[in-house]
């Protein structure tokens, strides 16, 4: 792989807690390299970050906004900027729930600015831009794999989706102008330097006046930490090694969580967690986990080097030696500061000017159910759901409909292949049923199952029998979600004959990893008594906007193969599998709707309910293996079964017109 080499580059931000360490790390390692860094000079920025470079011949300080258009092409004309590493951000989570204006003009058009920069002057040979790992929205608890650089972002707060509103542009300043663009995603980032309204510095300068360490909720969250002089590594890493048009992941796989860091730094500081550590009220919303595959960057030849005690001792000596580095930080240090968002300000406030005081919040995986009027059904009051699967589709849904339907559950916080963690969820939720709609299908599609093999099998199989097996200890019934994509048409089942895969019939399609692996748990499964399998295949909802309907996928292709297929329509057949749980069935279920729609079948129904002027291309399955990996399930799946137990299920014609087509009629 070519190493880049720059000449002149452009660090935005680099008054800040991450960017000054990677200035500073460029200044010492390339005095050849010119480094120009503009920096606003905000609340959460300081020159002192930058004292090691101040004398290098190398470095130059510009202070300066980078939504100033002006000052911008100056500066990329007069310093023969070839290089743009964009830091520039408001990045506080809780600040911009109450200031989300300030990170929409920070985040977004700041980037516009540089991006419509680089255009006019035509000299950028790099632009590395920072995002981060919020982007992706919360990963689900009992997930194994992380968070790969082409899964879809779904971000949660304000300021998260800033930072995916900037990626796009990014992106499209790369596709339409060809601008030569890296991505980067990271995890968080804890050290020396950084402004204490984040939770590793708050929590030990708090520690070292003595007072109580504030959580947010019930401390369960989890996230990643990976230490400032690694990240800067990683930068230097990409710099010179990344490839333009990538994103790059910059995360770790050792996690932990909030309640476990503030535990270390109460140990290290010889403090009783159980009496310096209160739980406060939580944010409007917490993601529970972020997560992240680095794959990608390791190939580079990076690698994490600082463990987690050395990072934090460090961190600790250099906040005990330079206590007053940020001034007055009072207003930072509490529970939930508002920070005044102005050039060179260090000003805070408290909700009402006042002193404050906070109590603890409640456990934001826990729903609460009210009572319905006129008096409660007694098998209401007495179900109670324990869901895995929190993040993902299926998984959201059943939530949202069992508090539609009143029904009380939780979501897991275990993860599937941890025995241990899984009897603690039942022992603390105790659940009449458990339903499972965790697991791996590939990031972003199966495909990435072929290449990932032991995670997929680690998820799908080892993590899908642990549940069973901890459900049947406790006497639970699991309703697993499979799936149909098991089966290929046949000599027995051909193609148009209306002669489906029984549930009884044996799996034919080895086609792809995720197939067989899901296969293979199926057959296992088979052992318990305490297992109600659906087969889902092709899911369809009527969120026409969600990239995992399989409408909304087909209407985005340029070209799709036509064939018949079995199909889920989730509207109709997720509250079936709360039915099913409450009848406590068992055993294995096609659950599709009755009979097969084709692909040309669906985009004409599209055609004619939503976009008159729709057009689309056909192509063979041959040369549809030329565009993907692993080679896709085919089949018609025999839905009796399920239609005798509920004879209002509608085929898969009707359902679809029913469900996700008439609510979505736009002619």
């Amino acid at each position: 792989m070519a190493s880049y080499k720059p000449k002149n580059i452009l660090i935005t931000g680099a008054a800040g807690f991450i960017a000054s360490h990677v200035a500073n790390r460029l200044v010492r390692n390339y005095p050849e390299y010119k480094i120009v860094v503009l920096d606003k000079l905000d609340y959460c920025s300081n020159t002192k970050n930058l004292l090691p470079s101040k004398l290098s011949p190398n470095f130059k300080f510009v202070k300066g906004d980078i939504e100033s258009a002006d000052l911008v092409n100056y500066l990329l004309i007069t310093e023969s900027i070839d290089t743009i590493m964009h830091f520039a951000a408001q990045t506080h989570v809780d600040n911009s729930f109450g200031n989300s204006f300030e990170f929409t003009k920070n985040n977004i058009y700041g980037t516009h600015v540089l991006l419509e920069a680089c255009k006019v002057t035509g000299q950028i040979r790099r632009f590395i831009h920072v995002s981060t790992d919020e982007v992706y929205g919360e990963t689900d608890e009992d997930a194994v794999v992380g968070n790969h650089e082409a899964s879809q972002l779904l971000p949660t707060n304000p300021y998260s989706a800033t930072k995916a509103g900037a990626e796009m542009l990014v992106m499209a300043y790369g596709r339409s102008y060809g601008l030569p663009v890296i991505t980067t995603r990271g995890n968080n980032v804890y050290g020396p330097n950084q402004f204490p309204e984040k939770l590793i510095p708050k929590f030990i300068l708090l520690a070292m006046r003595g007072k109580t360490l504030p959580i947010h909720g019930d401390g369960s969250n989890v996230r990643s930490y990976l230490y400032c002089e690694d990240v800067a590594e990683a930068f230097e890493v990409i710099l010179h090694k990344g490839e333009v048009g990538r994103v790059y992941n910059i995360g770790t796989k050792k996690e932990r969580r909030v309640i476990d860091v503030a535990r270390d730094i109460c140990k290290l500081f010889s403090m009783d967690p159980e009496t310096s550590i209160e739980f406060v009220e939580n944010r409007p919303f917490n993601d529970q986990r972020y997560f992240l595959d680095d794959q990608r960057l390791k190939n580079l030849g990076w690698s994490e080097r600082t463990v987690w005690e050395d990072g934090l001792k460090k961190t600790i000596e250099w906040y005990t030696q330079n206590p007053d580095w940020w001034g007055d930080v009072t207003g930072a240090l509490l529970p939930h500061p508002r920070m005044l968002m102005m050039p060179g300000s260090t000003h805070f406030d408290s909700e009402d000017g006042k002193e404050t005081s906070y109590v603890s919040g409640p456990n934001q995986t826990r729903m609460v159910v009210p009572t319905p009027k006129g008096g409660s059904s007694p098998q209401k009051q007495s179900l109670k759901f324990l869901i895995y699967g929190r993040t993902g589709w299926i998984g959201g849904l059943l939530g949202q409909l069992c508090e539609k339907q009143g029904i009380a559950f939780e979501y897991g916080k275990g993860r599937l292949e941890d025995r241990s963690s899984l009897n603690a969820d039942i022992q603390n939720i105790k659940p009449t049923h458990v339903f499972n709609a965790a697991g791996v299908t590939g990031r972003p599609n199966v495909d990435w199952c072929e290449s990932h093999k032991t995670e997929t099998i680690r998820a799908n199989v080892a993590g899908t029998l642990t549940l069973a097996d901890v459900c049947r200890d406790h006497g639970l019934l699991m309703i697993n979600f499979a799936t149909g994509c098991i089966f290929e048409y046949d000599a027995a089942h051909p193609q148009g004959s209306g002669i489906g895969f029984k549930e009884e019939d044996k799996p034919n399609f080895i086609g792809s990893f995720y197939s067989k692996t899901k296969a293979m748990v199926e057959e296992l499964l088979k052992e318990y008594d305490n297992i109600c399998t659906l087969r889902v295949r092709m899911p369809i909802s009527s969120d026409l906007n969600n990239p995992r309907n399989f409408i909304t996928k087909i209407s985005r292709y340029n070209k799709v193969v036509n064939i018949p297929n079995s199909m889920t329509v989730l509207d109709e057949l997720l509250p079936i599998s709360i039915e099913m749980a409450k009848r406590n069935l068992r055993g294995i279920w096609n659950f599709t709707n009755p009979g097969v729609v084709s692909h040309n079948e669906i985009l004409e129904m599209y055609k004619t309910y939503i976009d008159p002027k729709f057009k689309w291309e056909n192509f063979t399955l041959e040369e549809q293996a030329k565009v993907i990996v692993a080679p896709r399930s085919n089949n018609e799946m025999d839905a009796s079964k399920l239609k005798k137990e509920f004879p209002e299920l509608l085929s898969i014609k009707e359902s679809l017109i029913k469900y996700a087509f008439e609510p979505n009629r736009r002619t």
